[in-house]
Order: structure tokens, then C-alpha cells, then sequence
């Protein structure tokens, strides 16, 4: 059987101040959920793993869901020809309310 090659991961700068908005106590659910959804087939769609139909304000073009009741979004874009993914937002959900470094947002 041949092994699918494995993505590398590019945060963008502000994701950090997206996790401080975050508690701590998800930091490692979130880390470990980038790790083992969008290594090997980002760009595969599942039930939480979705392709975006509009475009973002911040140029992503897939979307993860994860943890209690979806309520955590990861948007991301994706290099399949660098093997890389762009991790460029990380989000809250809360009711249909996204709150992206603690402010809310629409998409």
C-alpha cells in the first residue's frame, strides 16, 4: 500500500491572538484535531470538513468543525502542489454566532 505524502501546517500570525481568545483548556483539542484531520487529506470532504460555497473575508476556502456541538471552526487553504496547509482563522461558535480573537464575525 502506498503512504499518502503528509501535509505541512503555515499558521497565520494572528491565529495566535485566535487561541488567546480561546481557553486554554481547548488549546490541545484544538492542536491535536489540525493534526490528525488535515495532515494527511485536507482537502477531502467529510461531515466537519467542508469546502466553503462564498468566499471569507479572509481568503479561506475550507472549513473544520470540531468538539462539543461543532462549537470550534478551523478555516484553512490548502497547497496541494507544497503539500501545505494555511491555517488562517481559528474560531468559536456559539448559537449561529462565530466569534473569531473574541470579536464576532460574519461570514
Amino acid at each position: 500500500m502506498t503512504r499518502r505524502p503528509k501535509f505541512t501546517f503555515e499558521f497565520a500570525p494572528e491565529t495566535a491572538d485566535h487561541l488567546d481568545a480561546i481557553e486554554r483548556k481547548y488549546h490541545r483539542l484544538i492542536e491535536q484535531t489540525i493534526d490528525a484531520q488535515l495532515s494527511y487529506s485536507p482537502e477531502q470532504e467529510t461531515r466537519n470538513r467542508k469546502p466553503l460555497e462564498r468566499s471569507t473575508p479572509f481568503g479561506a476556502t475550507w472549513e473544520l468543525r470540531f468538539g462539543t456541538n461543532n462549537r470550534f471552526r478551523v478555516f484553512y487553504e490548502v497547497d496541494s502542489a507544497e503539500q501545505a496547509v494555511a491555517v488562517l482563522t481559528i474560531g468559536v461558535k456559539v448559537g449561529n454566532r462565530l466569534f473569531i480573537g473574541g470579536e464576532e464575525v460574519q461570514i
